[in-house]
């Protein structure tokens, strides 16, 4: 994988500490597991390649020459190891140990560990434990943190506990960090989620697509619900069951272009749609979501293999039951997502829908 892959704006090069051959070769004398997926070697004599940290012979000097990932290695006609393929399983599981430990260090802190502190836990540079995490959960230590401190807190709320009480018992050891955050954590106070969000202000409208009637929902933060059905009642109801004490308010004509660009997007899937979202879910649901939200229009995926691309190939039960929980059609792509023998599995919005929607973006495509 490209050292640059995932990573922000700033880190699209190669971390300073290995940006010339001096540094790597350093690096591969010392088998530096921090320089891992920043660089790979290939030498010439055998035409392999390894990772700086492989346990193969060390090599000779001049026979050496670095590769930015595999992909490069390969193009100029090396092959990898054989002892690289016990060395990539022995990687993985010390790598996915390495992540469950920061997991638990985030889910453990009053305030969410910063990248600098995280990585020097896990023995790697911010640079390449970003990485890393990201491809191992789905997410970025930040992402994770925030999803991890939500859930907790929705909890929470979703008990007996005064707010006061739910509040530590989410972690947060003081009022003012928690008021701080809450906005950005459940879009509305602590008082008026658990209230239902009688304070919360939600603009909404119902229209006509070629799958029947659709609503679109936003709140403070972004687009909190798209549903279909038949009846535009129902979808109305169903929009005040989610949020009983809100206050939802019939958009007006700006918010019905909004609308027209979700509508749009079900009758052309290939002209795009970049909404901003408002999701809450658990940090395994956004996990799932994200995933969904990066598989192109005309494709689809099994379950099994959305569980895989998350880092967790045995959650396909879980994944299923992530796509089911989706309350946003369209904007996270649900539909794309099908059983392992191609067959069209539950959708909430009926598997005739599904199958519209799959067949209208083949054909599009």
């Amino acid at each position: 994988m490209n050292c640059a892959a995932h990573c922000r704006p700033q880190e699209t090069t190669i971390p300073n500490a290995y940006a010339n051959d001096d540094a790597r070769w350093a690096a591969v004398q010392a088998r530096d597991a921090r320089a891992d997926g920043c660089f790979v070697y290939g030498v010439k004599t055998t035409g392999v390649f390894c990772r700086p940290s492989a346990s193969a012979r060390l090599p000779r000097r001049e026979n050496v020459v670095f590769f930015a990932d595999a992909q490069a290695a390969e193009a100029a006609g090396y092959r990898a190891s054989r002892r690289a393929s016990a060395d990539r399983t022995a990687l993985a599981a010390q790598r996915a140990a390495l992540i469950a430990q920061a997991c638990r260090r985030i889910e453990a802190s009053e305030l969410p560990p910063n990248l600098d502190e995280l990585a020097a836990a896990a023995a790697m540079s911010p640079y390449h434990f970003h990485r890393v995490f990201k491809a191992e959960t789905g997410l970025t230590p930040k992402a994770y943190a925030s999803a991890f401190r939500a859930r907790r807190l929705r909890e929470e709320l979703g008990g007996e506990a005064s707010v006061t009480q739910a509040i530590y018992g989410a972690g947060f050891n003081s009022n003012s960090r928690f008021y701080a955050a809450s906005q950005e954590l459940l879009g509305m106070r602590a008082r008026d989620y658990r209230a239902g969000g009688p304070n919360m202000r939600i603009r909404f409208a119902v229209g006509q697509c070629a799958l029947g009637a659709i609503l679109v929902a936003q709140s403070q933060l972004g687009i909190c619900a798209i549903g279909l059905g038949d009846d535009a009642d129902q979808l109305v109801r169903d929009l005040q069951d989610q949020f009983p004490k809100a206050q939802l308010l019939g958009g007006d004509a700006a918010f019905e272009q909004l609308v027209a660009q979700v509508v749009g997007f079900v009758e052309a899937p290939s002209l795009g749609l970049n909404l901003p979202l408002d999701v809450q879910g658990t940090a395994f649901q956004e996990r799932v979501w994200q995933a969904l939200r990066e598989i192109p229009p005309g494709a689809t995926v099994s379950y099994a293999e959305v569980a895989a691309r998350i880092g967790q190939p045995k959650a396909v039960r879980a994944v299923a039951q992530a796509c089911g929980a989706n309350r946003l059609a369209v904007a996270i792509p649900c539909h794309r997502v099908v059983r392992h023998s191609g067959e069209l599995s539950g959708y909430r919005w009926g598997v005739e829908r599904k199958r519209a929607l799959l067949l209208r973006e083949a054909h599009a495509g």
